[in-house]
């Protein structure tokens, strides 16, 4: 096992720095790095993800590259169109309801992303369950004079989605309802969404993704948890082997990071990501490797989250 910590470019998700564990195996690298708030049982999900890729490998892509989205942070108009401008991509996922600001911050972000894109791109907007039912149905009424494609996790239930859904005429995507779930399949049978974002490391692997997938019946969006390459190229892996894919995919978010730990960055041309799986750099990863008591706290994760796998030993 080795550990990471790469400064974001622009907080993310409350924090400013990514961080997380890389494990090697007889089938490459994996990455294991669940967020801060994520106790161990959660986070074996995460572990299960980097094993696999690690020690099993990936289903046979039946595609060679996968069209992605630009994804736009919370930041002003200006910098949301530069943004926007620079990624290459003919769709973006603007952030919006970030704590501390307001409607009218989201609606000038994603009126920059617009321009930046013109009449044919794509806008999606993800809300991270930050609204209520009244508000995600009165805030998608007034983005979608700039014509989403679909608006993300507007509130954080299932029942709050329903309703957001029959209350509004753009698609309801679940995003923390599916990944977050202990049953993933409930987002259908509540009738709460149109699309479902999977994500590998919180689903388990790309196996355990692709029989969500499988298993829901819904429009897939393949997206990352922001993590380096390594973690990336699973996302790629599992977007590669659906066999349908509608949507852009967001796992063009090594943008988010300064820094990787491979040797060739899995960055998209032209909004697209080839598909293939970088080699660890060993120098990149130096520059990124925490000192003090990082790996033996990632280790330790490591071995609590292991507690909850399937065919563990229970705890003594």
């Amino acid at each position: 096992m080795r550990v990471y910590s790469i400064p974001m470019r622009t907080r993310f998700r409350g924090i400013t720095r990514r961080d997380g564990a890389l494990l090697h195996g007889p089938a490459g690298w994996g990455e294991f790095s669940p967020f801060a708030e994520y106790g161990p049982a959660e986070a074996a999900r995460w572990l299960a993800a980097a094993r696999e890729a690690a020690h099993e490998g990936w289903p046979a892509p039946v595609r060679d590259g996968v069209p992605v989205n630009a994804t736009i942070p919370a930041v002003g108009p200006e910098r949301a169109f530069a943004l926007a401008k620079e990624s290459g991509c003919r769709t973006a996922k603007v952030k919006v309801a970030e704590p501390g600001q307001s409607g009218a911050d989201d609606m000038a972000r994603v009126e920059a992303v617009r321009d930046a894109l013109g009449p044919d791109g794509r806008i999606r907007v993800d809300a991270n369950g930050g609204w209520d039912v009244d508000q995600a149905a009165a805030m998608i009424r007034s983005l979608d004079r700039f014509e989403l494609e679909y608006a993300e996790q507007p509130c954080p239930t299932l029942d709050d989605l329903k309703r957001v859904r029959l209350r509004v005429d753009v698609p309801i995507a679940a995003d923390e309802s599916v990944r977050r779930a202990e049953d993933p399949l409930k987002v259908r049978a509540a009738g709460a969404a149109d699309i479902v974002v999977l994500k590998v490391q919180p689903l388990g692997g790309v196996r355990a993704a692709l029989r969500v997938a499988e298993a829901v019946g819904l429009p897939v969006v393949v997206s990352s948890a922001v993590e380096t390459s390594v973690g990336l190229a699973a996302g790629v892996a599992l977007a590669a082997a659906l066999p349908e894919l509608p949507f852009a995919c967001g796992l063009a978010t090594l943008s988010l990071l300064e820094g990787d730990v491979v040797d060739a960055p899995l960055v998209p041309v032209d909004g697209v990501l080839p598909v293939r799986r970088p080699d660890v750099d060993p120098a990149a990863l130096a520059r990124h490797e925490p000192g003090g008591d990082a790996a033996e706290r990632w280790a330790e994760r490591a071995r609590s989250a292991g507690r909850h796998l399937p065919g563990a030993e229970p705890s003594r």
